[in-house]
């Protein structure tokens, strides 16, 4: 493989105005695609396998277009204090609402409109009351003037003194990750002049990432709405594919110059660096890919499409970085190096090469070699102490009580806990699949359940052969006492007796997260494990990279629980409102933060690999891994935390939580595990480390990524003259 990578960066760089033109053609026609679909949607949502999902099945067979997806909202009004809202004024003003919704602005998106005074949907004490509205579409699809009207209904309500707050899902609209990303980048190149001295180095992996992300996100947008992609999926594949195209591109660059540092000519240095560094991110892509497109294991079609549109653009990422990279080297020059370097290479005098000089890297590894046990447990024993939270873990699905304290949702919800009780928000739907006497012997059933705080009436279909309950429980929808009455409820009923709603999906799905859990680790840890077995010919190395993972994972939840669970630290990091953490959450973060924990592994230990191959001791090996690779891993990994960081920003909960969660992961990741237990596990191992039975060497490929075979190639060229050396006065004029 690096011999054909070596061939392919070369021709690049030969080609470079071909290659170039090639992928800003193929941006402009991903833009084209992106400005000309419609605008994505919030994406379906769908459980298969559980009883909520199968409940919403029935629901859309025995009850047509009561199951339909449109957006709903709730106008809450609550009267000034000693008024109610059954009072002349307030009655008026709730009515003139429910007026303007029907034949106002937006009308014709208006599927319907609830007036509350018809169906008694008023608090028991008569201060609050609520308009329910569906829409014909999602949120994400609501027209501007739909949306505006529905914000604007209450305003003459408020004028008149009374308190009007909106709740549901009308008022989505898409994430906004705010100043954050910009900054994140804005780090990032901060980072990249710190390590490479040279402006156009440190700008030329932004620009190649910020390409390959234009593209994948731009053909996330166009395929939206034809793939049924949730309004999140590009904001996800956004923070991943910039995180790792910036990578991949800088160890490249970071190769080259190195090759360069060894008195090679452009564009031989441009073919090796994609040959032997370019092995690396292949396989470092693979585990991350591996690791997204394995999420199709839970078997939620939401989380499979997200984590393969995520896969695609890392897919992207990986090709700009074998392509586009050398071919900007091209372009580049020697401008690539600084003023420094550049006079010691292409001046007088020996290659800058020639002497090898200590570094930080090369201090720190001697440092945890000669100390291997006091960095081992510093490192564990501190990991698992951050790990500590994630003990008390509770998952759910954010509703609009997640919502911060100063949205018009929040009060919303609010309001309605106070007027009608907290179960309100989050009532169960019971489908009875039978006849009248069915449905009554279930209310009756139901009612003596303790945690119930009322039943509605049964309603019948058209046919009479299926009926809907409402039950309402007395705690709120994310509380582990609901959780226990819809277990309750579902313990008590045959196959015909079937509970869902908003409350039971958020349980059902939880569940099936939890489930899927160990599968998930199991399949992408296993299939990683026999990756990077290829990768380093040993069994310990890969073995030590899976459970330093676990580890930091495990501490990256910890930390999670910590911030957006219990509230430490909250504000700092920008959390207005503590809950369960998202269902998604965990095993989202297991995938990415594996692939992208896999990355340092093989770039650091790669280094390792070829110096002992090559005849050096254990202990030098790695001095000889960190002398090469420990600046650019600090970097990389500096770069990945500040691009996840800036996700804080984010208006979406969801993003927050996940861009906290993986710039944590990948600090505790790189700076503790790669960097500190890594080295002093090998030091302990020494040769073991590198120890791989010979039936099994024999079974295994050789994938090379040391790049041997490209070595022998090369010698093998240069001693017939058919070398790189025929067109290099061409290539560097």
């Amino acid at each position: 493989m690096a011999t054909f990578l070596y061939r392919l960066g070369r021709g690049a760089f030969r080609r470079r105005g071909l290659v170039a033109l090639l992928w800003v053609a193929l941006l402009f026609a991903a833009g084209f695609g992106a400005a000309s679909a419609a605008a994505p949607t919030s994406g379906s949502f769908s459980i298969p396998g559980t009883e909520a999902q199968r409940a919403f099945d029935l629901l859309d067979k025995k009850f047509p277009g009561m199951a339909a997806d449109g957006a709903t909202a709730r106008i809450v009004v609550k009267a000034p204090e000693g008024a109610k809202v059954t009072d002349p004024g307030p009655k008026a003003e709730v009515e003139k609402i429910v007026n303007d919704l029907k034949t106002g602005p937006g009308a014709e998106q208006i599927a319907s409109v609830v007036n509350p005074y018809e169906v008694q949907a008023v608090s028991q004490d008569g201060s609050t009351t609520y308009i329910s509205a569906k829409y014909t579409v999602s949120g994400m699809e609501l027209k501007d003037a739909t949306r505006d009207a529905l914000k604007e209904s209450g305003d003459g309500a408020k004028a008149a003194g009374l308190n009007v707050q909106i709740g549901g899902d009308a008022l989505m609209v898409a994430p906004e990750t705010g100043s954050g990303e910009i900054i994140g980048i804005l780090v990032a190149a901060i980072v990249l002049v710190i390590t490479f001295g040279s402006l156009v180095a440190a700008g030329l992996p932004l620009l190649t990432a910020i390409i390959g992300v234009g593209i994948g996100v731009s053909s996330i947008t166009a395929l939206a709405n034809v793939l049924d992609l949730g309004n999140t999926t590009a904001t996800l594949a956004t923070m991943i594919g910039l995180a790792v195209g910036i990578d991949y591109a800088l160890f490249i660059v970071s190769r080259y110059r190195a090759e360069l540092a060894e008195g090679r000519d452009r564009d031989e240095a441009a073919g090796r660096a994609t040959g032997t560094a370019g092995s690396a991110v292949v396989f470092a892509g693979l585990t991350v890919v591996i690791a997204l497109v394995g999420l199709a294991v839970v078997n939620i079609p939401m989380l499979t499409k997200m984590g393969v549109a995520a896969a695609g653009t890392v897919v992207i990422a990986v090709l700009v970085a074998l392509t586009l990279v050398p071919a900007i080297l091209g372009f580049a020059g020697r401008k690539v190096l600084p003023a420094g370097e550049k006079s010691r290479l292409f001046g007088k005098g020996k290659p800058a090469g020639a002497e090898k000089k200590a570094n930080g890297g090369t201090r720190w590894a001697r440092f945890v070699l000669r100390r291997p046990v006091m960095v081992l447990l510093a490192g564990v024993i501190g990991l698992g102490v951050v790990a500590v939270p994630a003990s008390k873990l509770e998952m759910g699905l954010p509703d609009d009580g997640a919502q911060p304290v100063s949205t018009t949702q929040r009060q919303a919800y609010d309001l309605l806990s106070e007027g009608f009780g907290p179960g309100f928000n989050g009532p169960l739907m019971v489908v009875v699949d039978g006849n009248k006497a069915l449905a009554d012997s279930t209310v009756d059933r139901i009612k003596g359940l303790e945690g119930v705080a009322a039943v509605m009436p049964p309603s019948p279909n058209e046919a009479g052969d299926a009926s809907v309950i409402t039950v309402i429980p007395k705690d709120r929808p994310s509380s582990t006492h609901t959780e226990e009455l819809v277990h309750e409820i579902r313990d008590g009923s045959g196959d015909d007796v079937l509970v869902t709603g908003a409350t039971a999906m958020n349980i059902d799905f939880s569940q099936k997260m939890n489930d899927a859990l160990l599968p998930y680790l199991a399949l992408v840890v296993g299939l990683a494990f026999l990756l990077l077995m290829l990768v380093f010919r040993s069994i310990l190395v890969p073995l030590k990279a899976a459970l330093g993972f676990l580890l930091s994972v495990v501490a990256a939840l910890g930390a999670v629980v910590a911030v957006f669970q219990w509230g430490w630290l909250g504000s700092v990091f920008g959390v207005e409102q503590t809950g369960p953490i998202m269902s998604m959450m965990p095993i989202f973060m297991v995938g990415v933060v594996f692939g992208l924990a896999m990355d340092y592994e093989v770039f650091l230990v790669t280094r390792m690999r070829e110096a002992y191959v090559h005849g050096e001791r254990p202990g030098q090996a790695v001095v000889t891994g960190f002398q090469y690779s420990a600046r650019v891993v600090v970097a990389a990994a500096v770069i990945m935390i500040a691009v996840f960081a800036g996700f804080l920003g984010a208006s979406d909960q969801m993003v927050k939580m996940i861009g906290f969660g993986l710039a944590v992961a990948v600090f505790f990741d790189a700076f503790v595990v790669r960097m500190a237990i890594v080295p002093a596990v090998l030091a302990l191992l020494g040769h073991k480390a590198w120890w791989l039975p010979e039936w099994l060497d024999r079974m295994l490929p050789n994938v090379d990524v040391e790049g041997e075979s490209l070595r022998k190639h090369l010698a093998t060229e240069s001693a017939e003259g058919e070398g790189p050396d025929k067109d290099r006065e061409l290539v560097n004029a």
